[in-house]
């Protein structure tokens, strides 16, 4: 463990900003229901944002990085996301399928965890890059896509090449965190 890591529930700067993240998810669900894409577009960019400007000064600022901040940061990141998937889809602006899809994948991985857990044999929480490709794809086509509600911007095919990208994506992370667990489960 890093001499900087500060272990337990310590509240440091990147996790003020992760909570401010986590705080800015029901907004953004009020101004997608409202139809006010424009403010939730800017919204989801200051969250954006604000992911790289705390997993940043975790990363560089001695006594920032925090066993709370590793585990917030996702929940913050999930909770955006999916809320965006969830309400994009009720509301018709995005593939319903595309969302269950989405929403399906993580409650697999979750479920997973607390098997394990039930199981007395918690599998370590790390992050494959195949999923990170997955979130990054994920916050592409909801910004292309607040992007053209929003602003009227036009991207031509993008938007619909990227549903197939998260799609694919999506899948092939669930089947890698599958194939993980079950290494893992059966080691």
């Amino acid at each position: 463990m890093k001499q900087d890591f500060q272990p337990g529930l310590t509240l440091t700067i990147p996790n003020l900003i992760t909570l401010a993240r986590l705080i800015a998810v029901p907004v953004i669900i009020l101004l997608l229901l409202d139809g006010d894409f424009g403010w939730a577009f800017a919204v989801f960019v200051i969250a954006g944002i604000s992911d790289g400007v705390d997993g940043a000064i975790a990363r560089h600022v001695p006594g920032q990085a925090s066993e709370l901040g590793r585990l917030l940061d996702p929940v913050a990141d999930k909770a955006l996301l999916v809320s965006i998937f969830v309400v994009l889809a009720a509301t018709g602006h995005a593939p319903m399928w595309l969302a269950v899809l989405v929403v399906s994948r993580d409650v697999l991985i979750v479920g997973g965890v607390i098997l394990s857990w039930l199981a007395s044999r918690p599998v370590p929480i790390v992050p494959l890059m195949i999923s990170k490709a997955n979130t990054a794809a994920q916050i592409v086509y909801a910004a292309l896509l607040l992007a053209v509600l929003g602003l009227a911007w036009q991207f031509g095919p993008l938007v619909d090449i990227m549903v197939w990208v998260v799609a694919a994506l999506t899948l092939v992370s669930a089947a890698a965190y599958v194939k993980s667990w079950l290494a893992f489960m059966q080691g």
